[in-house]
């Protein structure tokens, strides 16, 4: 399979999904930068039905390796980042999961419920990374009681396999050489930034690596109790910077990856308005 048949079965199913990142693509395009993307984004549990070597095997099977590895001590996840072997210019792709062992026994109980309703062989296909919510509807109290020890949980247990987000490579666009000015035009065009620390931008020149997103748009999904509307996907921009020996940085940083998961963090964020 061609990477770039995997990506755009990615991007299909997130940009229609989200029209937000849509608009946000073509705002870029409408302005003459020919968008590339860094890196997706996807979550899951770490049980071994569908761990991140699970999760992965669709970017294994066609020319990726695991590179870093990422602990999120307080969000209590795992990541680790793969990136093409031959191609330099293919998107990385970043997976994490959620470390269920450490959540109480209720959080556990309701995951593993719903990871147990499937049978073995449909956790076997790696195409299983395209297919979303794979357990049904849950009821939005579910939902809830997920959210309030984890953000994570809950939008991974509605939402499923899917990109979590797609990010704008900064340094392929022509007109933005700053994080600043691709902000600036972003909230320019009616879209808020993810803010929840202060800072629209995460890291810094030294660091190698700025990273910023969107807020995630929020749109109505069917629970088993009626319709609500939750959070979704987002946007992300990354901006790399060389390293002594004169190579762009491919990795990423923990402390940046922990502030842009609270992009779908919609709750808190109204909050604290």
């Amino acid at each position: 399979m061609k990477v770039e048949e995997i990506f755009n079965r990615f991007w299909i199913d997130y940009s229609t999904q989200n029209e937000s990142v849509k608009k946000i693509h073509d705002l870029f395009v409408a302005s003459g930068e020919n968008v590339v993307h860094d890196h997706i984004a996807l979550r899951t549990f770490n049980d071994p039905r569908v761990s991140i070597e699970r999760i992965a095997r669709i970017f294994t099977d066609n020319g990726y390796e695991a590179r870093g590895e990422y602990d999120f001590k307080i969000k209590r996840l795992f990541g680790r980042h793969f990136e093409h072997t031959t191609d330099p210019n293919a998107p990385k792709v970043f997976i994490s999961e959620l470390l269920l062992e450490q959540f109480s026994d209720s959080l556990q109980k309701t995951v593993m419920e719903k990871l147990d309703s499937l049978p073995g062989e449909v956790y076997d296909d790696p195409g299983v990374v395209y297919k979303g919510s794979l357990w049904g509807q849950i009821p939005f109290a579910t939902y809830n009681a997920l959210r309030e020890e984890s953000e994570y949980a809950a939008w991974t247990m509605v939402y499923g396999y899917r990109a979590n987000h797609f990010a704008i490579h900064v340094n392929a666009l022509r007109n933005f050489q700053r994080l600043q000015d691709v902000n600036a035009f972003v909230k320019k065009n009616g879209y808020k930034m993810n803010a929840s620390s202060g800072n629209e931008i995460y890291g810094a020149p030294e660091e190698l690596l700025e990273q910023s997103a969107t807020i995630a748009q929020t749109r109505p999904i069917t629970f088993s109790d009626g319709v609500f509307e939750i959070p979704s996907c987002f946007y992300e921009f990354t901006l790399r910077y060389r390293d002594h020996d004169g190579n762009f940085y491919q990795g990423f940083k923990a402390a940046n990856a922990d502030k842009i998961f609270e992009s779908t963090n919609y709750y808190r964020q109204e909050d604290a308005m």
